[in-house]
């Protein structure tokens, strides 16, 4: 506590110094632009500061008025400390949150690839079911879903689809789904009734501005082709399809679901650009901080995330140990027990790691 109630000081002391530069800042408007949008984001901190501060007073007073001989003061420093202990505790709580270092994606929207893995036609058929339970879970939170590339097999699943969900703060939902992502149950074609095991790889990219990803024209290359439904027949007389090669990495993007040459290039520059971010974001990741790569939220795509097991009705995230018994549902976008459960943990581990970890 005391580690934290020294940072908050440095930050009511800064708080304070913006509002004096502010009063001098005279005519020169983008400096006072600039101090006030930094006065603007310290400003909720400061509040919580202020009232965290003036519970732990009270609760001090009434924890020594506690020891009276007066009953009746007793008595009623008694229930102001009950009343108080868990308001500070609270407030505790929003103020670490708030010191925490914000990722700047958390607000963005979000492209995400599904592909199937090992495991045939039924692991495209999960790789579909996949593509419906987060559609469902856009649909509940308001958000829209747009898809960008699909490569469909011809019994109704996806080798590979890649869309874009579009909504504030859905990068901060969804990135805990990065990871393979496991089904066991008997498949529609079985006969005799055996169970199988599937995998999909699902990857949460945040989308990204050009200004943030420069691409040259020279690091990569386009082909374009006719589109082609499934089974591999081609749907469009004219060559509509594009498929580019990022030279530098070797990263392939297709995209052919549009009517348009230019709709389709587009498409697969803004997948290429969150790939590219992403790649990026990893190094500095890892750079910053080894040793959370294995721990909650690293998004890493080998590592088996979630297991769906139909005969059970069960869902199982093994980072976090957390089970649901109501699989229909989850698989109708009721995801947010998962996804609350691992915000805090990931969370609890930020906190430690800028050594706000709660005391033992």
């Amino acid at each position: 506590m005391d580690d934290m109630l020294d940072k908050l000081v440095g930050i009511e002391e800064r708080y304070e110094e913006l509002n004096r530069l502010l009063m001098e800042v005279g005519t020169d408007y983008q400096r006072a632009a600039e101090l006030n949008m930094e006065r603007t984001e310290l400003e909720p901190l400061v509040e919580k500061a202020r009232q965290y501060r003036q519970a732990l007073a009270r609760l001090e007073d009434a924890r020594q008025l506690q020891d009276s001989e007066d009953e009746e003061m007793r008595l009623l420093a008694e229930a102001e400390v009950v009343e108080l202990a868990p308001q500070a505790d609270n407030l505790e709580a929003e103020i670490k949150n708030l010191l925490l270092p914000k990722d700047p994606r958390d607000q963005r929207s979000v492209i995400v690839e599904i592909r199937a893995g090992t495991g045939g036609d039924e692991a495209a058929l999960f790789a579909a079911d996949l593509f419906r339970m987060y559609s469902r879970y856009a649909e509940r939170r308001r958000w829209n879903v747009e898809v960008l590339s699909s490569n469909e097999i011809g019994i109704g699943g996806y080798k590979e689809i890649i869309f874009e969900v579009k909504g504030k703060g859905a990068y901060s939902k969804l990135k805990y789904e990065s990871g393979v992502h496991r089904v066991q149950r008997i498949p529609v074609t079985e006969t005799s009734g055996r169970i199988h095991t599937s995998t999909a790889t699902v990857a949460v990219l945040a989308e990204v501005d050009e200004v943030e990803v420069t691409i040259p024209e020279s690091d990569i290359r386009m082909d374009v082709y006719k589109s082609a439904g499934a089974g591999g027949q081609n749907v469009q007389k004219n060559a509509t399809a594009v498929r580019i090669t990022h030279i530098p990495t070797g990263i392939v993007v297709a995209c052919q679901d549009e009517r348009s040459q230019l709709q389709n290039r587009l498409r697969a520059m803004s997948i290429l650009r969150a790939r590219l971010y992403e790649i990026e974001e990893e190094k500095r990741r890892s750079e910053l901080d080894e040793t959370r790569r294995s721990q909650v939220g690293t998004g890493e795509r080998a590592e088996k995330i979630r297991t769906y097991n139909y005969p059970q009705s069960r869902v199982t995230d093994h980072r976090i140990n957390v089970s649901s018994y109501n699989l229909p549902m989850v698989m109708e976008g009721d995801i947010d027990q998962f996804i609350e459960e691992l915000s805090t943990r990931d969370e609890t581990d930020r906190l430690a790691a800028v050594g706000l970890e709660e005391d033992e």
